[in-house]
């Protein structure tokens, strides 16, 4: 198979959305930095290169986990839609693709190919591991640290550009230490990336949303095991969509700057700023994990020294790289600044730009669910009402439909506009969940 990843990479934009203008004494510049990959150009050219032909695409290996802890077999077609799941998106692998499945308990056991290796997917090997799926049964415990261990193990064996996971689970990750779990993540980390699922309702949101936050993947809740199938195709299908991987996002600012922080805020609120890597003097990459034709909006904070009315700085400047294994990186070619001007006119320097005002808000709305969900479960149920009255306010002003929806499960809305709502006396264990889970997902700005 063709491997175009070290040549062709999607091409890379940088826009910057701000109010550079400060009041005197001023210090605190905000910018929305929007990404935007288009898929199949030539670094630093204009001009596309040829897409990608079916079944053709960057070299990539992908490691599926599935729970088989005994928990699985109530009810027992719960076994039998995750065996079907994995099968469908084993379906969905491009040709020429390095893969292996696992089954997860209390340790982690190759099911297919075995032996440490990993197999290249054409229609023997799909129906190979098709057959192996058949042996999958439940019993055990859960130990997921040992199952993205042993992903790791397999996923580094092969030359590839894109390196992904899969995993399911469906009860709480009882058969080691939290400790353990996130020795095996900061391991793992930026070395794969992996999208996380909790099947049925018994598993525990923070682990799972947490997997996927530490290796940059997506997560999810799917209540009804029927919906495994379609989930894990569409899984599959975007990671095979990812053309380069291990992007870092670069910001150099000048001296006597601060960044006070770093966070991906579309789709999804993702804080980066402990994740910095020194780059350089006064550079910091954070990764971004791996990119297909996509767009994603990060808001940057940054503190400057104060200046005098009239001046203007140069506050960051924000560059996409991928770190190579020499120790270099490879710049993907585009940059954008964010600037600060001091001004005595009172209006330029209180205005706040939209992209910056929304993302706040979503930011607030994503801790405000999480905030209100956790007191609801501790029991302070006039905190609880207050913080998700202020969610429901917050996603009616921002437009944020599917996280209104959400809210208006756990919640009765008496007034989105003001946020007046009662806590539902009864609830659904998975709509509650389902907020959870889906707490960090953001609306794009409407420009």
């Amino acid at each position: 198979m063709a491997n175009f990843a070290k040549s062709h990479v999607p091409q890379f934009s940088v826009d910057v959305y701000q109010n550079e203008y400060l009041p005197e004494g001023g210090r605190e510049v905000n910018a929305v930095v929007t990404v935007t990959a288009t898929g199949g150009g030539t670094i630093g050219s204009a001009v596309a290169a040829p897409v990608y032909a079916p079944g053709h695409g960057p070299s990539a290996a992908v490691a599926i986990m599935v729970d088989c802890s005994g928990s699985m077999d109530y009810p027992p077609t719960k076994m039998r839609n995750a065996r079907d799941a994995t099968a469908a998106a084993i379906d969905t692998l491009r040709d020429g693709t390095h893969f292996a499945v696992i089954g997860g308990t209390h340790v982690a056991k190759e099911v297919y190919p075995g032996s440490g290796r990993l197999a290249v997917a054409d229609a023997r090997t799909r129906e190979e591991a098709k057959q192996a799926l058949r042996r999958l049964s439940a019993g055990g415990g859960t130990a997921i640290g040992t199952w993205l261990r042993l992903a790791d193990r397999l996923l580094s064996s092969a030359d590839v550009a894109i390196r992904h996971g899969i995993l399911l689970t469906d009860g709480r990750n009882e058969h080691e230490s939290p400790e353990d779990l996130r020795a095996a993540l900061d391991s793992c980390a930026g070395r794969f990336t992996c999208d996380a699922r909790g099947v049925g309702t018994d598993w525990e949101v923070k682990e799972v949303t947490g997997i996927a936050s530490a290796l940059l993947g997506t997560a999810d809740i799917v209540a009804d095991p029927a919906g495994l199938a379609a989930d894990f195709t569409q899984m599959m299908e975007a990671a095979m969509g990812k053309e380069v991987a291990d992007v870092a996002l670069r910001v150099w600012t000048p001296v006597g700057t601060t960044i006070r922080f770093v966070k991906q805020v579309a789709p999804t609120v993702e804080e980066l700023t402990g994740r910095r890597t020194e780059a350089g003097p006064r550079a910091g990459d954070y990764p971004t994990g791996s990119w297909g034709d996509e767009s994603r909006d990060y808001h940057l904070c940054v503190e400057v020294p104060a200046a005098g009315l009239g001046q203007e700085m140069l506050a960051a400047r924000v560059s996409l790289v991928v770190p190579q294994p020499d120790g270099t990186a490879q710049n993907l070619g585009a940059q954008g600044l964010v600037r600060a001007v001091w001004t005595d006119d009172m209006t330029a320097s209180t205005s706040i730009n939209p992209q910056v005002a929304h993302y706040t808000g979503q930011a607030e709305l994503a801790q405000a669910i999480q905030q209100g969900l956790d007191l609801r479960k501790a029991g302070d149920f006039d905190g609880a009402t207050a913080k998700l009255g202020r969610a429901v306010q917050l996603a009616s002003a921002s437009g944020n439909a599917d996280t209104a929806k959400l809210l208006a499960k756990v919640v009765d809305v008496v007034d989105a506009a003001t946020g007046t709502v009662r806590l539902k006396a009864k609830v659904a264990e998975a709509d509650e969940m389902t907020l959870e889970t889906r707490s960090t997902k953001t609306v794009r700005v409407k420009k």
